[in-house]
């Protein structure tokens, strides 16, 4: 006869009765960042401002990085790919503009509500396509660690502006 109290599909905390397992997910589960309450304590530079929301230092985060980014009107970034890192990047308010290629030579815009894909290895640029507003983003990494590539002999038809879009994965060029 089987013995219900030994079938490991058994979860009595299911019903209500704290099992076993419950204390070990009060400060390792489900965590809220509250937006106000993001961290500002990395690197800044004028026309960018970076917050860190998800990582390993603050969650305990292994396999991905979120945070959001603001970037000034017409700011932009030099030349770069993430190396095996996939980016995404979604829009909250403003005006993206994406250049990429071996030359830069495709280009595409996003605007509010717009999801960006930025897949490994592609060589690309951040343009804030605004003269006047800020372009305000949430970015999401598929890892901790940053990667940034810069190519510097890429002559891009657009040159990067003076104002730089630099954080610890976009470093100055």
């Amino acid at each position: 006869m089987h013995d219900h109290h030994d079938d490991p599909h058994d979860h009595p905390h299911a019903q209500g009765e704290p099992g076993p397992g419950a204390e070990r997910w009060k400060h390792d589960g489900v965590r809220v960042i509250p937006g106000d309450r993001l961290d500002a304590n990395t690197a800044q530079t004028p026309g960018m401002f970076r917050q860190a929301a998800i990582n390993h230092a603050r969650v305990g985060a292994q396999k991905i990085w979120a945070g959001t980014v603001a970037i000034e009107p017409d700011a932009k970034t030099g030349v770069h790919h993430h190396g095996a890192l996939e980016s995404v990047i979604f829009v909250l308010s403003g005006r993206a503009r994406m250049r990429w290629g071996d030359r830069l030579e495709y280009v595409a815009e996003a605007g509010p509500g717009d999801f960006i894909f930025v897949p490994p290895y592609v060589p690309h640029q951040e343009i804030n396509a605004s003269p006047d507003e800020t372009l305000q983003c949430v970015l999401v990494r598929s890892d901790n660690e940053a990667v940034v590539v810069n190519i510097p002999e890429v002559e891009p038809v657009e040159r990067p502006e003076t104002v730089h879009w630099v954080d610890p994965i976009h470093k100055h060029p």
